[in-house]
């Protein structure tokens, strides 16, 4: 079965479809941060941790910081430009409303090139099963978490045989078998992003989650508010394995500083009710985070994810560091059944409403 579905992609029945609602820019295109140059035996000089920034700034422009938007694990930034039924994305809602848009392939996903003998290693692919049992049909599965049989807003039957599926499967990538030299490229060309943009928000999502920490450390001044869909967690122990920072692979700037060779303490926590894991979080007295001490952090929560029952923890971290942390439960704001691919769901455009009344709340325009 096709991966597009049954939608046609013809110029005439788009054109048909858009005309009674235009989209209407101002500017659009792309440019590139992050790259270096590295030496190879055969190529000579080549590029690696280059990052593919694609920008959509509206006509009428009704807001100054823009919003960068950084997906996460083996996908690319066609998470945030359409859905896997066809509809519009999250890029186009917030367009609409007035926002200036970056949104881009971070380093080795996307159009972001992935040669393996200039960037690093390939992680080994994971079973295709993965993404029916914690994103599309997680409630089909008997012995899954505890929110799965919530879980209602997949456009499709998330199976296999299924068109959404099929694009949603299309868009999945490798990443580097290196958690930490990832997000260390993430977030190198993210602070270049930012030094070429200028202050901004940023929307992470997932494993995305790691890279807007970094750039915050990397550039405090320039990122305004970040807003952490479902962020890479729980603290110290993550799917993407240990996690030495506790919210990243990478390093982050932490007060007192963490000396050469010294670990961050952790201590254990029990669950906080029912449905949700115990976890770990800093041992007190805990180091802060001085990036994030002067910005809002949202961290969003679906209803019906599997992070719907550990979320808790890293915003319970990223208290402890200092951060001034809203937890928001989509299902606490209308948005009920939704899964950890919450932007490319049913009901996407009520989540992104949430995240723009969030925004207002801040202050941030």
């Amino acid at each position: 079965m096709s991966a597009t579905g049954s939608k046609s992609y013809r110029p005439a029945d788009l054109h048909a479809a858009g005309r009674a609602r235009p989209l209407e820019l101002a500017a659009q295109g792309f440019f590139w941060t992050g790259g270096e140059l590295v030496d190879h035996p055969q190529a000579g000089k080549a590029m690696r941790g280059q990052q593919y920034v694609e920008y959509w700034i509206p006509l009428v422009l009704q807001h100054e910081l823009p919003i960068v938007m950084i997906h996460g694990g083996g996908g690319q930034g066609t998470d945030f430009l359409g859905t896997p039924d066809g509809r519009e994305g999250w890029v186009h809602w917030f367009v609409r409303a007035g926002w200036p848009v970056y949104v881009v392939d971070r380093p080795q996903h996307g159009r972001s090139p992935f040669n393996p003998e200039f960037q690093g290693a390939m992680a080994r692919p994971g079973p295709t099963m993965f993404l029916e049992r914690l994103f599309t049909r997680p409630g089909d599965f008997a012995d899954n978490y505890p929110q799965a049989s919530l879980h209602s807003q997949w456009p499709g039957t998330g199976r296999m045989d299924d068109p959404a599926f099929l694009a949603f499967l299309a868009g999945t990538g490798p990443t580097l078998a290196d958690p930490a030299q990832w997000q260390a490229d993430a977030q190198a060309a993210g602070a270049e992003m930012l030094d070429r943009i200028g202050p901004a928000i940023l929307l992470t999502h997932s494993a995305g989650g790691p890279c807007g920490w970094l750039i915050a450390d990397a550039r405090p001044d320039l990122v305004r508010a970040i807003v952490a869909a479902e962020p890479l967690g729980p603290p110290f122990e993550a799917i993407s394995g240990t996690l030495p920072f506790g919210i990243t692979h990478a390093p982050l700037t932490f007060d007192p500083l963490l000396q050469a060779g010294e670990k961050l303490a952790s201590m254990d926590l029990p669950s906080p009710g029912p449905g949700l894991v115990p976890y770990k979080v800093q041992a007190e007295p805990a180091r802060r985070l001085p990036a994030l001490a002067d910005k809002p952090v949202m961290v969003l929560t679906a209803e019906a994810s599997w992070m719907a029952a550990d979320n808790h923890a890293i915003v319970h971290f990223l208290r402890q560091a200092g951060a001034s942390v809203d937890h928001v439960r989509l299902e606490e704001h209308g948005a009920r059944g939704n899964g950890h691919a919450m932007q490319l769901e049913a009901n996407s455009d009520d989540v992104a409403a949430v995240i723009a009344c969030w925004l207002a709340d801040q202050g941030l325009k």
